[in-house]
């Protein structure tokens, strides 16, 4: 790896583009390896990850903001294109509001992959925008792997290098960047096409973070969404000849200089030498449980502590011991009130750790609709044993966050169980168990069950099948084949037709322009 050193330049410095970031990420993305070249446990990882999409996806198919998404993008059908989830197969639409309607529907149960460092970042979200192009463009599975692959490098590095939510800045920015570099790698574009497309992207997805604070609305689920189609629309606009704000990182009015650290800013992003292998899709992880990943580990830490603690109105307090981020972005030192109130949001119930470990305490499990029902948030009990419980930031918590080995890396907390006489209960987990350090990794069994999971009853057993030997086979797919990758939704008897339930959900939406 190359450490590259990133600070503010005032325009008088004319600073050359080999110089910049941008162009730094571009050559990264368009020096990417061949498929046959790739590495081998990360090309396997890429073919989990559009597995694991699929099964998030296609869970959410019902949900009110992946519906909006799907009828705003069938409002721009094609004769060509790229496919969405849950409309019949040969349907096509515009790329970019495919990517819309399947990066929506991917990112709205909180459900899929996750990599956390300096900042948060979910890099599956980069794998519709690029399904969507590929499909488009009429890339093979090939193609595609190998612009997966440079997605997930660039957005890793990116992560690693640059904290946004310091700055309340939304962690988007660095997936657009991400997102342009793997089409630039899928569709073999020059350096500066990709160099351009970055700028262009970083410029047009940077927003506050108030997507993820107090009230959180659905536009969680549409942001990763939003910047996937503007890093689209950015590739075509710098295909066509168009440029960018430049530098996009360094410049004295542009990204450093005034959302981040300032005019004095200084960061240090690494990225692989030329010809390096490209493995950082293999330092992610996925979720077993669909809710904020630092809650991964607390589910499975509740369940492990419900048998210790006896029946639940004896609680007088629960304290977790965690990290900074956990306690300022999920627990009470948020000081959000929204996350102790039982009428909140899904989306802010799943950014809720008091909430999440009061009702993985009593269920001893966590299911993706029934544990945020409105009835279950507002059961008497789930609510008295909720409001007993806050988070404190660990110095030592947060220090294994941080950890610059992620074989050390620690995502958990210390729970401190007070009951009404006294008695203490402690226990602690460092990493949730589907985490690759964790008591049962995920492996392709692991999202093969998970997919099979979610769409029981959405799926037939058929389909189900075709698509998992198609995930498999990613690197060896023509470009006709990569209609596999879309299910086919269905009964056992109809696979091949749009369900009635998701045409009678879709047709009682509220109209739009479209």
């Amino acid at each position: 790896m190359i450490d590259h050193q990133l600070r503010v330049h005032p325009s008088t410095d004319r600073l050359p583009r080999e110089e910049q970031l941008a162009w730094k990420l571009a050559t990264v993305a368009t020096g990417t390896q061949e498929a046959a070249e790739l590495d081998p446990a990360a090309a396997d990882m890429a073919a989990n990850r559009v597995i694991d999409n699929a099964s998030v996806a296609l869970a959410s198919l019902r949900r009110r903001p992946v519906a909006v998404a799907r009828a705003q993008a069938l409002a721009h059908s094609t004769g060509t294109g790229a496919s969405v989830f849950g409309t019949p197969p040969g349907l096509r639409v515009s790329p970019e509001w495919a990517a819309w309607a399947n990066g929506t529907a991917v990112r709205e149960l909180d459900f899929h992959d996750t990599y956390l460092a300096a900042d948060y970042s979910h890099p599956g979200d980069n794998i519709p925008p690029l399904l969507a192009v590929a499909q488009h463009t009429g890339c093979s599975g090939a193609d595609l792997l190998r612009g997966i692959i440079a997605a997930y490098e660039i957005h890793v590095a990116l992560v690693k290098g640059i904290c946004l939510h310091e700055h309340r800045i939304d962690h988007v920015a660095h997936l657009s960047a991400a997102t342009a570099c793997g089409l630039g790698a899928m569709l073999r574009l020059p350096t500066e096409t990709v160099h351009q497309a970055v700028g262009q992207a970083v410029h047009t997805t940077t927003a506050t973070r108030q997507s993820r604070k107090g009230e959180i609305s659905s536009w969680k689920a549409f942001a990763p969404a939003f910047a996937g189609k503007a890093a689209i629309e950015a590739v075509d606009r710098a295909m066509r000849g168009e440029g960018a704000p430049s530098p996009i990182y360094e410049g004295e009015d542009g990204f450093l200089a005034w959302l981040l650290d300032g005019p004095r800013a200084s960061y240090t992003v690494s990225l692989p030498e030329p010809g390096e292998v490209r493995r950082a899709i293999l330092d992610t992880y996925t979720k077993e449980h669909s809710a904020e990943y630092q809650a991964q580990a607390i589910i499975d830490l509740a369940r492990g502590l419900r048998e210790k603690t006896g029946p639940l109105d004896r609680v007088r307090s629960i304290v977790l011991h965690t990290s900074h981020h956990t306690h300022h972005v999920i627990g009470s030192g948020a000081n959000d009130p929204q996350k102790y109130d039982p009428t909140a949001s899904r989306e802010t119930l799943d950014h809720s750790v008091p909430y999440i470990f009061a009702v993985a305490l009593e269920d001893g499990t966590w299911h993706h609709e029934r544990s945020y029902a409105p009835e279950r948030a507002g059961r008497p009990g789930t609510v008295a044993l909720w409001q007993k419980i806050s988070t404190v930031e660990d110095p030592e918590w947060t220090r294994r966050y941080h950890d610059p080995d992620p074989r050390r890396r620690a995502f958990g907390g210390r729970a401190v169980i007070t009951l009404d006489d006294g008695t203490v209960i402690e226990d602690e987990l460092a990493v949730a168990d589907a985490h690759p350090a964790g008591a049962r990794p995920f492996g392709r069994d692991g999202y093969t069950a998970k997919f099979r999971t979610l769409t029981e009853g959405v799926v037939a057993r058929p389909a189900q099948d075709a698509f998992l030997d198609a995930a498999g086979r990613l690197p060896e797919l023509d470009a006709s084949e990569l209609t596999g990758l879309f299910p086919a939704v269905g009964t056992e008897a109809d696979t091949h037709t749009h369900t009635d339930a998701i045409a009678a959900y879709d047709a009682q939406l509220p109209k739009g322009l479209f």
